[in-house]
């Protein structure tokens, strides 16, 4: 009976050995799948990565068009702006020397209206 056991403990830890080996390959086919999912993973990512570099590159250099065009505005706003003081000062100044030939077109008719009357007491008196 005693070989029937000692055969009986060798087929079952042969049945042992033969499970741990097919359970560890089946582990390690699962950790090399798991790997590869992993990896392909890691591959979209940078994939999607580069796609949103790409994108903020674009917007960069959209940012830098449009701040050179509001900087180019904002020159053009100050010139008019310069432009549109000058112009004021100018109608200042016409409106000024308009109301001083204003004054002097008052002052010649009011001299006429003197001389008009001095004519006509001269031609009265006459």
């Amino acid at each position: 009976m005693s070989t029937v056991l000692i055969v009986v403990v060798v087929l079952i830890v042969l049945a042992l050995v033969v499970f741990a080996i097919v359970r560890g390959r089946r582990a390690a086919a699962q950790r090399r799948l798991e790997k590869q999912r992993l990896a392909e993973r890691a591959e979209a990512h940078r994939d999607q990565a580069q796609n949103r570099a790409a994108v903020a590159n674009e917007h960069s250099d959209q940012e830098r068009a449009k701040r050179a065009a509001a900087a180019d505005a904002a020159q053009e706003a100050e010139r008019h702006a310069r432009i549109a003081e000058e112009k004021r000062d100018r109608a200042d100044q016409l409106a000024a020397e308009s109301e001083s030939a204003s004054e002097r077109v008052e002052r010649e008719r009011e001299q006429a209206r003197l001389h008009g009357r001095k004519a006509d007491e001269i031609e009265e008196s006459l």
